[in-house]
């Protein structure tokens, strides 16, 4: 064996993650127009965030569903961490306001589901370096 030491390799640069969510539509909406609102939607739910925790809804991965219908209407499912988060009544409404904020959106519907229910899998990479759970 030599003495020779290996040299150090770097590592690969991360990617990107993919968006978390990718509205559903019926694609009479241009796929540029979808684009923009889907990027600026994920801008807005990233301004929400559970108090009890210091990470936002979209990175914690509590959207599960988002419809955008040919109208520019949204319906967005979402859950809690748990069901019996003490911000649970007015969580759905911050979720809307920040969604109405999107430019073109005519309409938000959010709807609270618990099945699946939610776990740490959902968390981002980032959510979960920032809550030391990796």
């Amino acid at each position: 064996m030599s003495d020779e030491t290996l040299p150090e390799i770097a590592p690969a640069p991360a990617l990107p993650e993919p968006p978390r969510i990718t509205p559903n539509h019926t694609g009479a909406l241009p796929e540029e127009e979808v684009e923009r609102i889907t990027k600026d939607l994920i801008g807005a739910l990233k301004t929400v965030y559970d108090p009890e925790i210091p990470v936002d809804i979209y990175e914690l991965g509590l959207i599960y569903k988002v419809d955008l219908d040919d109208d520019r209407n949204l319906a967005i499912d979402m859950t809690l961490t748990a069901p019996g988060c003490p911000v649970a009544g007015e969580m759905p409404g911050w979720v809307e306001n920040a969604a109405r904020s999107v430019e073109g959106i005519q309409n938000v519907t959010v709807n609270m589901v618990y099945d699946p229910p939610w776990d740490a899998s959902r968390m981002s990479e980032e959510a979960q370096v920032a809550l030391n759970w990796w």
